[in-house]
């Protein structure tokens, strides 16, 4: 055991976390155990002796006594846990004082426990900074990460698959990937579980399903909107309980917020340029990433989205996912928590690529210097906040009353000339990518009920019936996605659109 390189290590100026924890020296008790079974049951972490924490001071290990110190860590984390946790164990030196780093690697035999309480007992979870007793449902998550099995693929052996309607997602989903869709479909992508010679359904397909029964088995699998007044949650000015089918979630929660927040104008090269208070696109982003990503096996718990006068935030049950630190995110690395929705979504076009959302978010608040971007964990869940620069003392636009109908989210406004020239000179597949995600919206819209061209321009949040949706609707009656419902009269002023007829759903 030699010490590393005399520099000072980088994580001496972070915060402790689920990942680092610091301690001046090794106490009796279970403290340090427990930190080394959550480190386990999670991502990993490091526990650093010889750091004063608050206020934080290297005050160093003696020379002398690091052999035994080291000894007696290696014997209680041996002793008193189960499944065996080997550590790795290091010297630090830094600023002429020797640290002891004990590193714990995320688990592969989980859930791991205090043995002396047994699994129910001596399991603990990292949470932040502090180290929770597992609740039940942590320790059958812990389980399924060791069995390699996702939440949403589990089957529901009480609930008749007769009992789950899946008419509309077998709408939408044909609309937006033009497959049809049937039984052994279903199995394929894991919304049906064939069992010996019984087929029972998912919990993937409870959450697609607009069947009573969805509520039954995940009363708390919806998002709860509200507008406040000011900065705190003492005043409601709005609120909305969206409680559709995960997949049709979207589109009523960002009307919510378009309802909610502040249209204003900027002035491009050319065009007067309707401007949202925030990047719509980043914040659908941060919105079907909470759909997509949240843990619905945590009881009690919903999305929540809040709006307030310095603020929007959208919190989503659940942590980042162990193998994923916030490091990881805007790096295009990413890890999938529930492993049949997720794919049914990149399908649907509802996601473009897996780990970009992040990214995505940072290239549409390019044009929002005043907004950041913030990320972090609150408690049990994940949090995604778009925040108004104070110190910038921008102005809050008119607002929707005073402008009456709003523009198209898909359309990002300029702040200036320069930025006009960007955005034009950005090249054709933004324009593609933009252009399949106005068409999947609006076969998604399709899916729930016929729609006149001027009712899908109002559900896009546009203002009268622009050009561009002209061409689409006629695209996709060409391609035969969508027909008339007056088909004699192509021309009629009470002319609608629904989905073509679906082909018979094959075995």
């Amino acid at each position: 055991m030699t010490p590393t390189d005399q520099l000072q290590p980088r994580y001496l100026q972070d915060p402790e976390s689920r990942r680092l924890e610091f301690k001046e020296r090794f106490s009796k008790g279970e403290q340090v155990v427990r930190t080394a079974v959550a480190f386990a049951n999670g991502a990993g972490g490091r526990i650093v002796f010889g750091i004063q924490d608050e206020p934080r001071k290297v005050v160093g290990i003696p020379e002398e006594k690091l052999f035994s110190l080291e000894e007696k860590i290696i014997s209680s984390i041996f002793i008193q846990c189960a499944p065996a946790i080997v550590p790795e164990i290091y010297i630090q030196a830094t600023a002429g004082k020797t640290l002891l780093v004990v590193e714990i690697f995320p688990g592969s035999y989980k859930p791991y426990y205090l043995k002396k309480h047994g699994k129910h007992g001596g399991t603990y979870v990292r949470v932040g900074s502090s180290n929770r007793k597992a609740s039940l449902e942590s320790i059958e998550a812990l389980e399924r990460q060791q069995r390699k099995v996702s939440f949403d693929s589990l089957p529901v052996y009480d609930c008749p698959q007769e009992d789950v309607d899946l008419g509309s997602f077998k709408k939408a989903y044909r609309a937006l990937t033009g497959k049809a869709i049937g039984i052994t479909h279903l199995q394929n992508i894991g919304l049906l579980h064939p069992e010996r010679d019984r087929v029972h359904t998912t919990h993937a397909a409870l959450l697609l399903s607009r069947s009573p029964v969805r509520k039954r088995y995940f009363p708390y699998a919806k998002l709860e909107c509200a507008r406040f007044k000011g900065t705190t949650k003492k005043v409601f000015l709005d609120q909305a309980t969206i409680d559709d089918p995960v997949h049709e979630a979207v589109e009523p929660c960002m009307a919510f917020i378009k309802k909610n927040i502040a249209l204003g104008a900027t002035i491009g090269e050319i065009y007067r340029q309707d401007r949202w208070e925030y990047p719509l696109e980043a914040v659908r982003e941060a919105l079907i990433n909470a759909i997509i990503h949240r843990d619905y096996a945590i009881l009690g718990s919903d999305i929540k989205v809040a709006i307030y006068d310095d603020m929007l935030e959208i919190t989503s049950p659940g942590p980042l996912p162990d193998l994923l630190s916030f490091e990881d995110l805007g790096t295009g690395r990413s890890e999938i928590r529930n492993r049949v929705l997720a794919p049914i979504f990149k399908d649907m076009k509802l996601i473009e690529a897996w780990g970009s959302g992040i990214q995505k978010m940072h290239d549409e608040l390019a044009d929002y210097p005043e907004i950041e971007l913030k990320l972090q964990e609150a408690g049990y869940a994940f949090q995604v906040q778009f925040i108004k620069k104070e110190t910038l003392g921008t102005k809050r636009g008119p607002s929707r009353d005073q402008v009456g109908a709003k523009q198209d989210s898909e359309k990002q406004p300029e702040s200036g000339q320069s930025q006009g020239r960007v955005k034009a000179e950005s090249g054709q597949s933004q324009g593609r990518v933009k252009a399949e995600s106005l068409k999947g919206r609006i076969l998604s819209g399709l899916a729930l009920k016929p729609l006149s061209k001027a009712e899908i321009s109002a559900k896009l949040g546009m203002k009268g019936v622009p050009g561009h949706i002209h061409r689409m609707v006629r695209e996709l009656l060409t391609k035969g996605r969508i027909e008339y419902t007056i088909p004699e009269k192509p021309n009629s002023r009470l002319q609608k659109y629904r989905l073509a007829d679906e082909k018979k759903d094959e075995n």
